[in-house]
């Protein structure tokens, strides 16, 4: 099933603002979204971060494009993604906090996401949300079957301009395209497998 254009334009996070994604397939969603910018990308782990983004691995064309920065504390983190966000040839900026972001650094980034006319996403934990931010995703890989291991289920649970919802989709995790994946195709599948 082809995606609709309204959810192709929904999962094109809005340039100049801040976003988040949360749950157990935040990378992954982090991953396709950098897929899907032509620019310059920076990710800013957390600190003292155990996984490094492994370039063979990533997206075609990510892994050139992807300057990695690994700060020393959580303040050196919003330093480098503010400064990041600022920089105006860059155009996704993904980052990884380890503790929830205040409304007033939620704002800060917002400003310099504005400012330099780039995205942000910030991979957070669940329920450590700021109200600053655009959109709030959260991403969740779903389990299938050995023929299928790119099924991913997305759901956008704050949106500033109102409009959220749930998708299942498969996304290879090579590049940019994906497909939707309908909910009676779904049960069809549960009913296979429970026979």
């Amino acid at each position: 099933m082809r995606p609709e254009p309204e959810l192709e334009q929904m999962l094109s996070l809005a340039p100049s603002r801040v976003h988040e994604a949360e749950g157990l397939g935040r990378r992954a969603f982090a991953l396709f979204q950098a897929a899907r910018h032509d620019a310059p990308l920076v990710w800013v782990l957390a600190p003292r971060a155990e996984h490094l983004p492994m370039l063979r691995g990533l997206p075609d064309g990510v892994g050139d494009r992807l300057h990695v920065i690994r700060p020393a504390s959580e303040t050196d983190l919003l330093w480098a993604v503010e400064e990041s966000l600022r920089a105006n040839p860059v155009g996704l900026v993904i980052a990884e906090p380890s503790l929830p972001l205040s409304l007033t650094a939620g704002r800060r980034l917002q400003l310099a996401a504005e400012a330099g006319r780039t995205t942000g996403l910030m991979l957070i934990r669940e329920g450590q949300g700021s109200n600053a931010a655009e959109t709030r995703w959260h991403c969740a890989p779903v389990a299938g079957d050995a023929r299928d291991s790119t099924l991913h289920h997305w759901s956008l649970i704050k949106n500033k301009k109102g409009t959220t919802g749930n998708w299942n989709l498969h996304w290879n995790g090579a590049t940019a395209a994906f497909d939707l994946v309908s909910a009676a195709g779904q049960r069809h599948r549960a009913a296979e497998t429970a026979r």
